[in-house]
C-alpha cells in the first residue's frame, strides 16, 4: 500500500529532522571533547563519545523504523552526560546545556518519526500475503 503524498512528505521531513538532530548532537559532543582534553587523548575520546550517535546512522538514513526505535536508547548517554556536567562542573555548564538540548531534540525527532510512521507500519502488517 502506498501513502498519500502529504504523509510521505511529513515522513521525509521527520527523517530529515532526526538526521539533523544526530548531526547537531555529534558536532556538540565532538567540539566539547576536542576542547576539553589534551591533544593525543582528545581524538580517541572524541571517537569513543561519537560511537552511540554513529551506530544507528545507516538505518536512520534508510528510514528503517526498527532502527529509529532502538536509536532512542542511544540518546541516554548524552542526556546523562549533559545533566551531570551541568550540575557538577560550572566551567562547562554552557556546553553541557547545549549537549542536553541537542540530545532532547534528537530524542523528540526520533519519537516523532516513530509516531508518524506508525500508520505505515500498520498498513504493511495488514497487507495480505501474495
Amino acid at each position: 500500500m502506498t501513502l498519500p503524498a502529504d504523509r510521505a512528505t511529513q515522513l521525509r521531513r521527520a527523517r530529515r529532522y532526526a538526521l539533523a538532530g544526530a548531526a547537531a548532537l555529534a558536532i556538540c559532543v565532538a567540539a566539547a571533547a576536542l576542547r576539553s582534553y589534551p591533544w593525543p587523548a582528545n581524538l580517541a575520546w572524541t571517537i569513543a563519545l561519537l560511537i552511540p550517535v554513529a551506530a544507528p546512522l545507516r538505518g536512520l538514513v534508510r528510514g528503517t523504523r526498527r532502527t529509529y526505535a532502538w536509536a532512542t536508547l542511544c540518546v541516554a548517554p548524552y542526556f546523562i552526560y549533559g545533566i551531570t556536567e551541568a550540575v557538577a562542573n560550572p566551567a562547562v555548564r554552557g556546553t553541557a546545556g547545549v549537549i542536553l538540548f541537542a540530545s532532547l531534540a534528537w530524542f523528540v525527532a526520533l519519537v516523532s518519526y516513530l509516531r508518524m510512521s506508525r500508520g505505515e507500519a500498520r498498513l504493511n502488517q495488514a497487507a495480505p500475503w501474495p
